[in-house]
């Protein structure tokens, strides 16, 4: 039993030993471990905060985002209202501004007309009295003793006067 039992020579040195240790330990090795580890929790809790942060600023981006796009969608369609605005109204200009010229060219070529029609009435009232004293002259140049002789003149030409063209 005695391999079971130290003795106290043993049992005072390794007292000693493990007192030399942990006087080394603490003054060599667990302040740097301490130190390193307070550096490392202190670099986790820095991580974890920016981490945080940079989802609030990733939340807050696409919000921003979204409200833009939405500003975006907005503008577009009031531009697009705008635009059809825009078109129908100058459609109407375009419309109307044809309408008055194609008004005022019918106002013209009637007025046109009527000038050619007026200038024909008198071409016509002028063929027709000039043929009327030729007839007349020709009438009164000539010598008529009975009357079918003249019946039959003004008949020849009235004749002659219908085959005469304007």
């Amino acid at each position: 039993m005695d391999l079971l039992t130290p003795g106290s020579g043993l049992i005072f040195w390794q007292l000693l030993i493990f007192a030399i240790l942990l006087f080394v330990l603490a003054k060599f090795a667990w302040k740097p471990i301490i130190k390193s580890l307070k550096e490392r929790e202190k670099f986790i809790r820095d991580s974890l905060n920016s981490a945080k942060k940079a989802e609030e600023d990733l939340i807050n981006i696409n919000k921003n985002s979204e409200e833009l796009l939405s500003k975006a969608r907005k503008e577009r369609e009031q531009i697009i209202i705008e635009a059809k605005k825009l078109s129908n109204l100058m459609q109407d200009e375009a419309k109307s501004k044809s309408k008055e010229m194609a008004d005022s060219i019918i106002q013209d070529a009637k007025k046109v007309i009527e000038t050619e029609k007026q200038n024909a009435l008198k071409d016509v009232k002028n063929t027709v009295a000039n043929l009327s004293l030729e007839i007349a002259e020709k009438i009164l140049k000539k010598d008529l003793e009975s009357d079918a002789s003249q019946k039959k003149y003004i008949n020849d030409l009235i004749k002659e006067a219908n085959n005469f063209k304007l």
